[in-house]
Parts: C-alpha cells; structure tokens; sequence
C-alpha cells in the first residue's frame, strides 16, 4: 500500500523585469536565469497548478491530488471551507530592481469585483544587500484626496514608509497596506491564493518593448488602508529547535525554527497541510511511515494533515519556515 508522504514540487519560474540571479545561484534553482524574479513553490493558481516531483505520485498536480485525498492531504477543516483549491500561494522573490508600489485588495473587494480570494501575505527576508530597503504603509497621516494627488503630481514616495531591512526581517502585510520590495532583497513570501495587484506607480519604468506596465490607480485607492501605524516590521523571539511563532491570521500561521538538533513535531491536534521552506542549511524528514526526505537549502515541502508525527534531524543546522492554516 502506499502511503501519503512529504511532497516537493517543481519550482514554477517567473522571469521578471525587476528579477537577477539569485534564485539559481542562493536558493539552487537550476531552472532559474539570470532575470528570474519569482519562484512559485507551492500554487493553485489557473495555468499555474504546481506539479509533485517526488515518490509514486510524481507528475499528478496540486489540484489532482487534493481531488483524489481531499481532508488527508490538506486537512477535512480546510477541505471544508476551500474545496480542491489550495489556499496559499508560496514564493520566493529576488528583486535586482524595484518593484512597482502597489496593494491587494481584502475577501470581500476581491469577492465583488473579481470573484476571487482577497491577499493577505508576509515577507522573510532571506538576504539582503547592504542599505537596501522595503516599502510597508505610510510615514504621515493620508487620506484618499491626498494620495490621488501624490499620484497625478509624482510626489508619492514622500508619503510610504521606507525600511531599511536585514536577512531574518519579517514583514506583515494584510491586505490593503501599500508596499513594494526594493532592489537587493531575496524574500520568502507567504500569501492567500490570489494573484491580484494593483499598481499605484512603476518608477516610470518601461519594459524591454518600451512599454509602460498597466497602473490600476483607480481600483487601488478603494483598497488601501489609508491608517498610519507605529511600527510596521514584525518582531518575533527565535528560540534553537522550537517553532517560535512569527505571524498567526485567519489566513495562516507562520513558525520560524533554528534546527541545531534532531526534533520531534507533533501534529495530531492540528488538522492543516504543513508547509516546510528550507532558508539555510538543510534537514531530513523522517515521518510516521519512516521514510526519509531530504530538503536542502531553497526546496519547499508539503506535508499532508494525514502525517500526524515528524521527526527533523539535521547534521549541523538549518533554518526553515513552518507554515500552516489554524481553523479551530
């Protein structure tokens, strides 16, 4: 018989304007070039389902095989309320250029204009040049009437909040705050399924064709929260082989773990797909049916809700993302 395991995916590769070489030459992605911008690990978007690259299902995609194992791949909570979809979109990003400034909108906008989930997500930052700096939320008290005018007169900057970020950074993002990743950053990024953007402003920049990228000023000015807050970074305690919380949402939780030992995760009382990105060093899986899966340094895994009991080991260290969906 055989049983559900660890998946991987083939990474699914997103040459971009703004995109270098750091996907190929820090996160291992061969596949990537030299203007990779995204590596999509884990998607249901349409036309972008990932494909499972790994053990006897190999070759089936996401969708597939949720179809097939439904609650025992991603949890009968979660089942329940998505269906064959999956629910988050996992990434990493390599921005040599800026990125356009821009917002998602939340559930309910995303649910009346486009019938689709809203975006809510969160940076880590894997690696970061020196002085080099994010956009989250504004730095002075805003409102609509004012931020259109920034726009049409090309004074918007002097109103976001620019950080200046180092690797281990993390960065919340609910939907409606305004951002932009700026060049030199290599994130991970974890977000509701969607892949909906507005753009405000791209730097004036056009693409290799002379072309300017689509601005949705318009859509975007309904979906911006225009409220100021103290302090947009999000401070978190790492504490060596234990899963210290960095973001808990409706959305998803997000745990960062500093392996420098073997440890056993219990997920009995979970009932959610676990979600494993591998930032630095890398770890073995060993789980209830004792089969080993390596992950190195740049690979994701999924570990379906039936795996209720894993042990990590580890011969030096490694640091990863664990990423799961809490519905109790």
């Amino acid at each position: 018989m055989n049983h559900l395991y660890p998946f991987k995916f083939e990474p699914i590769i997103k040459d971009k304007i703004w995109g270098g070489n750091k996907l190929k030459t820090i996160l291992n992605k061969h596949e990537a070039t030299d203007k990779s911008g995204e590596s999509w690990e884990i998607s249901s978007i349409e036309e972008n389902i990932s494909v499972v690259s790994n053990g006897f299902l190999e070759g089936n995609d996401l969708q597939e095989i949720i179809e097939i194992y439904m609650g025992d791949i991603v949890g009968e909570k979660v089942f329940e309320k998505y269906g064959v979809e999956f629910p988050l979109l996992i990434k990493f990003i390599d921005a040599t250029d800026d990125l356009s400034i821009q917002v998602h909108p939340d559930n309910e906008l995303a649910k009346k204009r486009h019938n689709a989930y809203g975006k809510t997500e969160m940076w880590y930052v894997v690696q970061a040049e020196k002085d080099s700096q994010l956009i989250s939320g504004f730095n002075q008290e805003i409102n609509q009437e004012i931020l259109n005018e920034s726009i049409n007169n090309n004074t918007l900057i002097k109103y976001l909040n620019h950080e200046n970020v180092k690797k281990g950074d993390v960065f919340f993002l609910p939907a409606g705050r305004i951002h932009a990743i700026k060049k030199g950053i290599l994130l991970a990024e974890i977000q509701q399924t969607s892949d909906i953007t507005y753009r405000l402003f791209d730097w004036n920049r056009p693409d290799e064709h002379g072309n300017f990228r689509e601005l949705h000023v318009d859509l975007a000015l309904d979906a911006i929260d225009y409220k100021l807050i103290e302090n947009y970074k999000t401070s978190y305690n790492l504490i060596n082989d234990f899963s210290s919380e960095i973001i808990k949402t409706e959305f998803f939780t997000t745990n960062i773990i500093n392996l420098t030992k073997s440890i056993n995760l219990n997920y009995s009382l979970l009932d959610s797909f676990v979600i494993l990105m591998c930032l630095e060093g890398s770890f073995s899986i060993i789980d209830d049916n004792n089969l080993t899966t390596i992950v190195n340094m740049g690979e994701t895994v999924l570990i379906p809700a039936v795996l209720e009991n894993i042990n990590l080991i580890t011969d030096s260290c490694a640091k990863l993302l664990e990423v799961y969906i809490d519905l109790k």
